[in-house]
This record gives structure tokens, sequence and C-alpha cells, in this order.
């Protein structure tokens, strides 16, 4: 089985995306926050985890190595998945960001609301993309169960939040490169 995980050693992508003084927020649907503020450590331990590696691919990969300063990196939480795209927009309107990290993680449970869910909010990612001209990155996990949200959020599937950061700037790059 290959690595999936995103490597921060890579002597190519730190030189290649360095960040000058960029600003990138991120917008954690509110379960990340409630998991931090009260340690819970197990069922709310993916959202804990997923929140932590946000945390951590902000020092690593957009920290200061990067040029940007704390200052720059923008936190916000909304109650759950479905409004991430409103809270994105948000930052989109109110603050001066060059991207938008949009972390979240939806469970299929017995009915059909993980559909809509899941629709919903793929859906306004892609609308705001192209509304704003900036990139918006998709950092929600849709898993079957907890343990593949684990698996995906640090586990043995990598870390969708280490790999939406590198998207986020990655696509900056891109942008600045026309």
């Amino acid at each position: 089985m290959s690595d999936n995980r995103v490597k921060t050693d890579d002597k190519y992508f730190k030189e290649k995306f360095k960040l000058e003084a960029r600003k990138i927020a991120a917008a954690a649907s509110g379960i990340f926050k409630l998991a931090r503020d009260r340690g819970i450590t197990d069922k709310s331990n993916i959202m804990n985890r997923l929140f932590n590696e946000l945390s951590k691919t902000t020092s690593s990969y957009i920290d200061y190595r990067h040029g940007a300063i704390d200052e720059n990196i923008l936190v916000r939480y909304v109650p759950g998945s479905f409004e991430l795209p409103l809270g994105a927009q948000y930052f989109a309107e109110l603050e001066n960001v060059d991207a938008v990290i949009l972390l979240g993680c939806v469970i299929q449970g017995e009915t059909r609301h993980f559909d809509y869910i899941c629709d919903g909010v793929t859906q306004g990612i892609m609308d705001l993309n192209l509304k704003y001209n900036k990139p918006f990155i998709f950092g929600v996990l849709t898993t079957e169960n907890e343990q593949q949200a684990l698996d995906r959020a640090g586990g043995k599937h990598g870390n969708k939040g280490d790999e939406a950061a590198v998207t986020a700037i990655k696509m900056i790059q891109l942008k600045n490169s026309f």
C-alpha cells in the first residue's frame, strides 16, 4: 500500500511555494471547536484530530517557512458542515484572504440527510470558487463511519487537513503565475 501522506520535508515544495505574507483562512465546522475545548478524545476524536492537524498544517506549511505570519492565518467556526460555504463566503467578503480552507466531516447515518448535506456543501464550495475567483479548498471528509474519518485525519490514509493546506498554497501560486 502506498503512503498517501503529504511530505513536509519536500525540498521542492518548500522552495517553490513560499508564501509572501499571504492571508489564508479556515472555516471549520463547530464540532472541531467543541471537541477541542472539551478535551473529548473518544467519539469526537475525529474532529479534534482533524482540527489539530489543521493547526499543525498551518505551522508546517503556511507559517514563517512559507512567508505567512500568525496574524495572516484566520480560523472561524460554523455550527456544522452545511454552514461551511456561508462561513467561507464571509471570509471572501469581509477579509482580504488569498484562499479559504473549509474543514468538516459528514458521517453517513441511517437516512438520506448525509446526501443532502454533502451535495449542498460540495455545490456551495464550487460556487464560491467561481464567484470570487479565489481558491476555496474542499477539506470535508465524507465517510461511512468514524474509523474512516480517523484514517483520513492523520491515520493510515494520510491527512486531509494537510492535503487541503497544500492545495491552498498550490492554488495561490497558480493564480499568481498568470
